[in-house]
């Protein structure tokens, strides 16, 4: 765990050092794809719990959406 921390606080450290342009461009290339691949996580694990739960979003689970009825026409054909 100490060889981990300290490669991390190096890594810290370097990228501070960085001027602004190259550290936001690290930090996006390291970030976006971390990000994306929580987002995914969470996704599936909030579907899997949903899914136990009965709450899932299935189109099966959904009720059909009610038929609209035509409305008659009054006097001058203005509805």
């Amino acid at each position: 765990m100490q060889r981990i921390a300290g490669w991390w606080d190096g890594f810290e450290l370097w990228v501070a050092g960085l001027p602004f342009i190259p550290q936001f461009l690290v930090v996006l290339v390291g970030m976006v794809p971390i990000s994306f691949a929580l987002a995914y996580l969470l996704d599936r694990a909030l579907r899997a719990t949903f899914r136990l739960l009965g709450r899932d979003d299935r189109d099966d689970a959904v009720e059909p959406m009610p038929v609209m009825v035509e409305r008659p026409t009054v006097g001058s054909g203005v509805r």
